[in-house]
């Protein structure tokens, strides 16, 4: 009983809202278009964000913990020999992967002497700032001669140009490790890639070559001559491929990540226009009509025109608060689209089940106590579940940025259609009670005067007259509308029909099939390559990466942070035993075997294993460059300690690399919990791959559950249980299908398609809401008429908006850009599986599942009473006399 008396009270208080509304619609109809006017001018002067890791990294990550550590221990001014090109990333690089065109080995005589010419010309390259002009050798790191710091595999190119000049045969290169004419051991698997014979013999044949090349950003001037240094760098590449058709070339920079994230937005403005020119046309098509004084185009127009002002005005307040737009905001106006669809078409079909023969007031406020009730608390639940993404408890800051301007764009949303459609709508009710045309405003004439007129006035100015006002003939002149008329006398039918049933009921089936199919494969997907768009650099050089060289992973720092015995015989076969399996590049390693060449025992008095390391192994050439990788600190009594120290890892991999780079942070962050030794690990991409999982599905699952407990919580509220309940079913069942055909579609679960997850939920609630609350409130009838009724009320408006959001989605599927590519399938299947849902699984479901419907005969004591009443109503239209038989 309370709940039908909190239902009937929320009905009351919006039809009084639609009376207030439509009391003062010249103010309502001016207000937003100013507001959204003056808030969205600051608009033009928006900021872009520029750090893309501050957007998709997780904020709190146990690997940016790690890496602040490993800066302080061995920041890269100490790392002079042993600059890993995927180890350290000093602020500003260049970077690029050279192959050859032809089948011949990227190590052939001629290959080198073209690598080499191009590590000249970079070397060269030129930037004029305040007067100066900068080079690479004023922009790099140094090492302790004061020479630029290069990449190992340079050193190697160059020893077998030098072995060629003096006739004499090169020296071997092995792979991945290899030795350089002064003895010392290097690692360049990162470096030489495409290696058809890996192993400890001469490398045959080899595809690739990637040189690398640091630059010190240490202020803020060095910082503009690195970044113009970074374009030259590029121009440079380009230029000398060009000019040497047998080489491929792939360019990276340390900013090509950020402008081609940026660059989405550049792609998608013709795309996003023409979204916007076919969501406008179907909108104004699906309002049309025959019947020149029903039809409402207009009121399709302002639809589009509602959503576009109350976008204007969230990227106005979103502008002034300080925010930063970036490429992920592109989904923003579909969601808003999607929201705004659902609410104004169904108001559209409320207005239609309204009496021409009241006053507009009546039926506008007939119209808000029709809709706005399933449209409040749908935009309610967009709120809560964006809200929860956008709470600081949201790790991954793209998440939480985006979902905060949802929430900012559907409640203006939400609020323009009260009042800037709801204003339109009164508009055009005068214009339809005074028979005036929808589009030229000009009054029809009755019938007896039209058929005096030409034939092309007769055909624009055709209207059904209706002066009796009877309700049925208000039905048919709205029948005349084509999607209308489909529903009411084939669709309806057609659904409910025994022998359709059956095979509803067989296609359901098949689609969970294949919604679990695709479910048991989801994989998370944290390669930045997929927020880019398709075209750029970094989808060139990231193919070409794994390509080339994804024989082994990237260079794992592994750290001892703690002073331990190096010197004892057990801790030695501990740390050996850590770093067993993986290609190491391992000082402690190679002291050992120094060792064990001299006939000594490596187990040595701590004195003297520390000054053999000290003042013997680390002056050595071979071996001196592993000082960098050593701290030594003096302790009271004049002892010298090992107390911190570093060795590289290298793991091999297959083609799924970065799942086993998953599965190998996880297994090394377990071991180094419960190790003796006290060491951590770190790469730069740990701050991608770290908790990445749980930072991405916290938004989704906070939202799945605050948004069933929203549902549960207003069981209890709402007219009947029943509907939360079935609402519950629907969005599951859309939500498990969007998730396992997106996975089939090869689309993988990032940030942008964990949003559109979030948007699904209330997309479904949108669409099935109205529908599932007619039926169940539905009373006096069999279950199959009840669902024709709720078809005939509701279907029309789904199957408008629906139309009119896939359209406006079709464009994005030509923008060259992988998160286009992401939010079109996840969206586009979004709409589509809850379409189905709506038109065809639940109507089938709801025939023969709770709640059941029975009819009932209630007896009438006088039925042979007749109480005549008349009724004259004066309004501003017409005196209208109704006569009503009770």
């Amino acid at each position: 009983m309370l709940r039908q008396v909190l239902h009937e009270g929320l009905r009351t208080s919006f039809s009084k809202l639609g009376h207030f509304v439509a009391n003062h619609p010249v103010f309502f109809a001016s207000a937003p278009v100013l507001i959204s006017i003056l808030l969205g001018s600051s608009f033009s002067h928006y900021r872009v964000e520029e750090n893309v890791e501050y957007l998709l990294a997780p904020k709190h990550s146990l690997a940016k913990i790690e890496g602040n550590l490993v800066d302080s221990l061995f920041p890269v001014n100490r790392s002079k020999h042993t600059l890993y090109s995927d180890l350290q990333t000093p602020g500003r690089y260049g970077r690029v992967i050279v192959t050859s065109s032809a089948r011949g080995s990227i190590l052939d005589q001629h290959h080198v002497d073209l690598i080499l010419k191009l590590h000249g010309l970079v070397t060269k390259i030129q930037v004029h700032m305040n007067g100066f002009n900068y080079t690479f050798a004023h922009m790099c790191i140094l090492d302790d001669n004061k020479s630029c710091i290069v990449d190992d595999i340079l050193r190697v190119l160059e020893e077998l140009r030098a072995a060629r000049f003096a006739n004499r045969t090169g020296g071997a290169v092995r792979y991945p490790i290899t030795y350089l004419r002064d003895g010392r051991e290097v690692y360049i698997g990162h470096q030489l890639g495409g290696v058809q014979s890996p192993g400890k013999v001469q490398v045959k044949h080899a595809e690739a070559v990637q040189l690398t090349y640091y630059l010190q950003a240490v202020n803020s001037l060095n910082d503009v001559v690195a970044a113009k240094w970074e374009t030259k760098f590029c121009e440079t590449v380009e230029r000398f491929q060009q000019a040497n058709g047998e080489l491929k070339m792939y360019p990276f920079t340390s900013s090509s990540l950020q402008g081609d994230f940026q660059k989405t937005s550049k792609v998608s403005e013709r795309p996003l226009i023409t979204s916007l020119a076919l969501c406008v046309a179907l909108a104004v098509l699906f309002c049309s009509m025959r019947d020149c004084v029903r039809t409402k185009p207009w009121l399709g127009l302002l639809a589009v025109v509602t959503m576009s002002l109350a976008m204007l005005t969230s990227a106005g307040i979103i502008n002034l608060t300080g925010g930063k737009y970036n490429s992920t905001f592109l989904g923003i106006p579909f969601i808003v689209l999607g929201h705004g669809l659902c609410g104004t078409f169904e108001m559209l079909s409320s207005w239609r089940r309204t009496r021409e023969d009241q006053h507009v007031k009546e039926r506008a406020a007939a119209v808000f106590a029709d809709c706005m009730l399933p449209f409040t608390a749908s935009t309610a639940m967009y709120m809560v579940t964006f809200g929860i993404g956008a709470s600081p408890f949201t790790n991954i800051e793209a998440v939480r940025v985006f979902c905060r301007n949802t929430c900012i764009s559907v409640f203006f949303n939400y609020l323009y259609i009260l009042t800037f459609y709801g204003s339109n709508l009164v508009f055009t009710g005068y214009l339809e009670n005074n028979y005036q045309h929808n589009i030229f405003c000009k009054k029809v004439p009755k019938p007896e005067l039209l058929q005096q007129k030409p034939a092309w006035y007769r055909f624009l100015m055709y209207t059904q007259y209706n002066e009796e006002g009877a309700e049925s003939a208000d039905m048919n002149a709205y029948e005349g509308h084509l999607l209308v008329s489909f529903m009411k006398r084939y669709y309806c039918d057609w659904i409910t029909n025994t022998y359709v049933k059956p095979f509803v009921v067989l296609f359901y089936l098949v689609y969970i099939s294949f919604a679990l199919m695709g479910y048991l494969q989801v994989s998370e997907g944290s390669d930045l390559s997929n927020v880019v768009a398709t075209e750029t650099s970094t989808i060139a050089y990231t193919t070409a990466q794994q390509k080339y060289f994804s024989n082994y992973s990237p260079v794992i720092g592994f750290y001892i942070y703690e002073s331990i015995e190096y010197w004892n015989a057990s801790v030695q076969e501990d740390v050996l035993e850590y770093t067993k399996g993986f290609v190491r590049i391992s000082w402690f390693e190679s002291y050992l075997n120094y060792l064990r060449k001299l006939n000594m025992t490596t187990g040595l008095p701590k004195r003297n294993f520390t000054e053999l390391l000290r003042n013997a192994f680390l002056k050595l050439p071979q071996f001196c460059h592993f000082s960098d990788d050593i701290i030594f600190a003096r302790r009271a009594g004049g002892e010298v300690d090992v107390v911190a120290s570093r060795m590289f890892l290298v793991a091999k991999t297959t083609e799924n690399k970065r799942e086993e780079m998953y599965i190998l942070l996880d297994t090394l962050r377990k071991l180094s919990l419960t190790s003796k030794v006290k060491f951590i690990i770190f790469n730069p991409s740990f701050v991608y791959m770290d908790r990445y999982a749980s930072s991405l599905g916290a938004p989704l699952k906070n939202s799945c559950i605050s948004a069933l407990f929203l549902l549960f919580f207003s069981a209890f509220l709402v007219a009947d249980s029943l509907i939360n309940i079935w609402v519950t079913l629907v969005v599951v069942s859309v939500e498990f299908g969007v998730i396992g055909f997106i996975t089939l579609w090869k689309v993988e679960l990032d940030c942008i398609s964990m949003l559109c997850l979030i948007y699904g939920l209330n997309y479904t609630i949108d669409s099935c809401a109205p529908l599932i609350s007619t039926f169940v409130l539905g009373r006096d009838f069999t279950r199959t008429k009840w669902v024709k009724i709720t078809l005939e009320r509701h279907g029309v408006s789904m199957l408008q908006s629906y139309l009119c959001y896939t359209a406006s989605l079709l464009p994005l599927a030509a923008v060259p850009s992988n998160l286009t590519r992401t939010l079109f399938r996840c969206l586009f299947l979004t709409a589509f599986i809850s379409f189905f849902h709506c038109l065809a699984i639940l109507p089938i479901m709801l025939t023969f599942l709770p709640p059941s419907k029975k009819k009932r005969k209630e007896k009438k004591p006088a039925e042979n009473r007749e109480e005549i009443e008349c009724v004259e109503i004066v309004d501003s239209t017409r005196v209208v006399d109704q006569i009503t038989t009770v």
